[in-house]
């Protein structure tokens, strides 16, 4: 099973998307976007759902915080930090894309790391992309072909793990890439995000991004 003591989630239902603390989440919240009655956490946002002020694309995801339900957020030379995952990827938008993990940083519209899947019609399978700010106000992003050919529905893992050092490091379906970020971030508050945010915004209902995750934690760990 896993544990949901040190998240929120972020739901696209009702006008703009619903939140759903911690300790709601502990007493076994579900709904047609999340459920983790099975053991697994499901995952589904449709392009038609609601999204936040400052964002186009709709979201079911995690957000990181401490078990009394306050957000937690954390500077990245305290610890070295990390967001392991199990999951698989069980349908795409039309776009073909789904962000599945996520360092944002506070009261930012600006993340640090996006990992996305990209799925690919011609191949009949995706590729995992990193997309990251090297500096906080870069408007130029970082794009990396991190794995390439994971098929839709199966499983396959992720670690995103930036250190004290800043050197951020990306594992996805026994892929790895690393490469060192500014020292411009040490100052701000960054936090972890995980679930299933499509990249796409125009289709029906029943288009969207499902994904399926069967491990998931994290572990900040001192120097």
């Amino acid at each position: 099973m896993i544990d949901l003591a040190t998240w929120n989630l972020s739901v696209p239902v009702g006008s703009t998307p619903t939140t759903i603390d911690t300790p709601r989440l502990l007493k076994g919240f579900k709904n047609v976007y999340f459920h983790a009655d099975s053991g697994t956490l499901f995952f589904w946002a449709p392009v038609t759902g609601s999204t936040t002020v400052n964002a186009i694309y709709p979201r079911s995801e995690l957000r990181e915080t401490r078990a009394d339900g306050s957000l937690r957020n954390w500077l990245y030379p305290s610890a070295n930090h990390f967001l392991n995952a199990t999951l698989a990827v069980n349908q795409v938008p039309s776009s073909g894309k789904v962000v599945i993990g996520q360092i944002h940083a506070f009261q930012s519209q600006q993340p640090l790391l996006k990992l996305e899947y990209q799925y690919k019609t011609s191949k009949l399978s995706g590729n995992l992309v990193a997309k990251v700010r090297i500096r906080p106000n870069d408007t130029t992003i970082k794009t990396v072909t991190v794995a390439e050919n994971v098929p839709l529905q199966k499983s396959f893992t992720y670690v995103i793990n930036l250190t004290p050092d800043g050197t951020l490091n990306v594992k996805g379906a026994n892929k790895v890439w690393n490469t060192p970020i500014s020292a411009t971030w040490r100052d701000k508050p960054l936090y972890f995000k995980a679930g299933a945010y499509v990249q796409d915004n125009t289709g029906n209902s029943k288009e969207g991004g499902q994904v399926t995750f069967s491990k998931l934690d994290i572990d900040h760990n001192a120097p």
